[in-house]
């Protein structure tokens, strides 16, 4: 698979934060020091270091990622882990992932999400012998589960879902609850923020421990808070960045990255660049 964008550039960071603190151009303009047509300019893809260094502390955001976001001198390692394999699908303008993992000595797997097309998850299904036993779901935005209907009468497999977000289709459950598939043991946790029923699901039992988080987290951004912005920075804090550094954050949109990277280089979580 050739290399996937960012999800974001660093104008998309801006907006994100700007609309999550509820700032309007001229706010942020007073608060940081600067010429009031600059937030526009930035906005537009204009890169202004200056600039941005002085709108970075009023966003909360850490001045060097932003930086490093506009000149585009960060994208993460390649990562591949044994037992896992991400599609990376056409969604109308973007494109959206979806995840396999499996047990390479029962040969049993699980879906997360669908993508816009569960067509390549099956076909990689079909050429290493595997059976998709389960399908879970990390939110239910259209784009992740554009092909649950499809991927469920392919495979005969269950899914769920968070029962704060429910979806035709999909058993509902409660954050915190666990699910086993062979030796890949699959804990859930609760990061709603993006989403009502925003869901991540942390597997261990692969050659390295890794964390599927839908749009909680991107490699150098994250999914904006359409439901509460405070909410999702919160429990991206408390549920992706407690876990091991060197855990594989696998996101719905965007490469894969690491909790080691993501400290270094998103923008969204200056605490850690001190």
């Amino acid at each position: 698979m050739d290399s996937i964008p960012l999800e974001d550039n660093f104008s998309d960071i801006v907006g994100k934060a700007q609309r999550g603190l509820k700032l309007s151009d001229g706010e942020l303009a007073s608060r940081a020091g600067v010429a009031s047509d600059a937030i526009g300019r930035i906005k537009s893809g204009e890169i202004d270091e200056a600039g941005l260094r002085k709108i970075a502390p009023v966003l909360n955001l850490a001045p060097e990622a932003l930086v490093q976001s506009a000149k585009k001198a960060w994208y993460p390692p390649a990562l591949q882990v044994n037992g896992l394999a991400q599609f990376n699908t056409p969604y109308e303008d973007m494109t959206v992932n979806s995840y396999l993992a499996w047990d390479p000595k029962t040969k049993e797997a699980v879906a997360f999400d669908t993508g816009a097309d569960s067509g390549p998850m099956l076909q990689l299904a079909k050429e290493r012998g595997l059976t998709i036993k389960l399908i879970l779901l990390t939110h239910t935005h259209g784009d992740h589960i554009a092909d649950l209907a499809r991927l469920k009468k392919e495979t005969g497999a269950p899914a769920h879902v968070c029962s704060l977000e429910p979806v035709s289709g999909a058993e509902g459950f409660s954050a915190g609850k666990s699910f086993q598939l062979g030796a890949i043991k699959m804990e859930t946790r609760q990061t709603s923020g993006h989403s009502k029923g925003g869901i991540i699901y942390v597997l261990s039992g692969l050659e390295r421990p890794a964390a599927i988080v839908g749009d909680a987290l991107f490699a150098g951004s994250m999914g904006g808070g359409m439901i509460s912005w405070d909410d999702a920075l919160s429990n991206n804090r408390k549920h992706i960045f407690s876990l091991p550094d060197d855990t594989v954050v696998c996101p719905g949109h965007g490469p894969l990255t690491t909790v080691r990277e993501e400290k270094r280089h998103n923008p969204f979580y200056p605490e850690f660049k001190n």
